[in-house]
C-alpha cells in the first residue's frame, strides 16, 4: 500500500479547511457561532432487523477495498460508503447546518477524531448509543479504549481505529533525536517539520518541556506556540505538513518530523532508514470513533456494521490494510496465521513498553471561545 494514508488527507488543504470552518461559523451567527441544544435530551439510536440501506462517511484509503462488499453480500444491507471526512474541521463545516437541525444529510455512521466526536456531541449533533445493541463491539474491544476521559462509558462513541503521535528520523542522518526538544537543535536548522493538526503537534512540544499536556492551562498552550513560532521565524522548522513530510525525508532534505505511527509502519517498509521513535517524554494516543449522528435514517444498519467489523476476522482485514493500532481484541492472533510480520510489528500491536509515557490526545481546556483564541494563535503559526 501506498505510504499516504488516511491520515494524509487531514492535513493536505488543512488552511483550506480553517478557512470554511470559519464560514460556517460566521454563517451561523452568535457570539460562538455554533448552534445546537446540547446533549441532555438527545436521543438514542434504536437497533433491530438490520436491513436497507446504509450511508457511512469516513476518511480516505481508511478501509480495505473488501469489507464493504462483503458486508453487503453478508448482511443484505446496500452501504454508501463515502470518503467524505478529509479534515475535522473541514467536516464540521460541512455537516453543521444540517445537523444543529437533526438533520444527518442521510448520514448513518460518521468518523471523527476524539475531539471532534465530544465536541459535536455537546452540541447535542450526536445519538447515544444502546450498549444491548452492540454484544461483538463490547465484547471485543481492546480493555486500553473501554473508558476515555472524553467519553468514559462509550456512550456515544465506538473506536474506529486509533494511532501515536510522535517523532519520525531518518535514523542514519540524525541517529541522536529521541526527544521532541531535539527538533530545536539548531544543528537541525531547516531540516525539521511539524504536522498541521494542533492537538498532535502542540502537546508534545508541552511534553517536552515538562508540562503534563492532560492539566495544561491556556497559558501552556499559548508558551508552546510561541516556542513554535519563534521555531518557524528563525527557520529552525522547514513546514507544516501531513505525511506528504515523508517526500522530503525519502531525499534527505527533512531529518526529523511529528508524524504518525501508520506512517511509520509503511514508511519503513519503503525505506528503513527512516523509523517511527516514541518521544522520550511520552507520545500520544488517539482514536477515530464511529458515531451515529442524529437523524440518521437507519440506526439498525449502523450498529449492524459497527458490529461486523468488531468480529476479528473481519478487522484483521481492515487493520492489514490501513496499518494502525486495531480496537479489537483477537486481531493478533488472526494475522499471526495470515501475516505474521504485521502481527509482530509493535506499531501496529503495540507493548505497553512503547505506551506506557504516552497521554491521550488533549483540547486546550475551556469553553468555545478560549479554545478559539488557542486555535487562532496556532493558525496564525502556520500562516505566518
Amino acid at each position: 500500500m501506498s505510504v499516504f494514508t488516511a491520515r494524509r488527507w487531514r492535513l493536505l488543504g488543512a488552511l483550506m479547511a480553517a478557512v470554511l470552518a470559519s464560514f460556517a461559523l460566521a454563517a451561523c451567527g452568535g457570539n460562538s457561532g455554533l448552534s445546537g441544544s446540547g446533549n441532555e435530551d438527545v436521543t438514542t439510536a434504536k437497533c433491530g432487523d438490520a436491513s436497507g440501506s446504509l450511508k457511512i462517511s469516513n476518511w480516505p484509503l481508511y478501509i480495505d477495498p473488501k469489507t464493504i462488499k462483503e458486508f453487503q453480500s453478508e448482511t443484505g444491507i446496500k452501504t454508501t460508503y463515502t470518503e467524505e471526512v478529509n479534515d475535522n474541521n473541514q467536516f464540521f463545516g460541512k455537516v453543521q447546518g444540517q445537523f444543529s437541525q437533526g438533520n444527518s444529510g442521510g448520514r448513518d455512521l460518521i468518523i471523527v477524531t476524539d475531539w471532534m466526536a465530544e465536541k459535536m456531541w455537546n452540541l447535542g449533533y450526536i445519538q447515544k448509543l444502546d450498549h444491548s445493541c452492540l454484544e461483538t463491539v463490547f465484547k471485543n474491544m481492546v480493555p486500553s479504549l473501554k473508558s476515555p476521559a472524553f467519553d468514559p462509558d462509550r456512550e456515544y462513541t465506538v473506536p474506529w481505529q486509533s494511532g501515536m503521535t510522535g517523532l519520525m528520523v531518518r535514523e542514519d542522518l540524525a541517529p541522536e533525536v529521541k526527544s521532541i526538544n531535539d527538533l530545536f537543535d539548531p544543528k537541525y536548522k531547516g531540516k525539521v517539520t511539524m504536522l498541521e493538526e494542533m492537538r498532535d503537534t502542540v502537546p508534545l512540544v508541552m511534553a517536552a518541556d515538562g508540562v503534563d499536556p492532560t492539566t495544561a492551562t491556556t497559558e501552556d498552550w499559548m508558551n508552546a506556540i510561541n516556542k513554535i513560532g519563534d521555531a518557524v521565524k528563525s527557520g529552525q522548522i522547514r513546514r507544516f505538513t501531513g505525511n506528504d513530510f515523508v517526500q522530503d525525508m525519502i531525499k534527505g532534505d527533512v531529518v526529523a518530523a511529528i508524524g504518525w505511527s501508520g506512517d511509520g509502519v509503511q514508511v519503513e517498509a519503503d525505506n528503513p532508514n527512516i523509523k517511527y521513535v516514541p518521544p522520550a517524554e511520552g507520545c500520544s494516543l488517539w482514536s477515530d470513533n464511529m458515531l451515529i449522528p442524529v437523524g440518521a435514517p437507519n440506526s439498525p444498519a449502523a450498529y449492524e456494521f459497527m458490529n461486523y467489523v468488531y468480529e476479528p476476522k473481519n478487522q484483521a482485514q481492515i487493520t492489514k490494510y490501513v496499518n494502525y493500532v486495531s480496537p479489537v481484541k483477537g486481531v493478533k492472533e488472526v494475522l499471526v496465521k495470515q501475516d505474521p510480520d504485521i502481527a509482530n510489528n509493535k506499531l501496529i500491536f503495540p507493548p505497553d513498553s512503547v505506551t506506557e509515557k504516552c497521554f491521550s490526545q488533549v483540547s486546550p481546556p475551556g469553553d468555545e471561545e478560549q479554545q478559539k483564541e488557542v486555535e487562532q494563535a496556532f493558525q496564525n503559526v502556520l500562516t505566518g
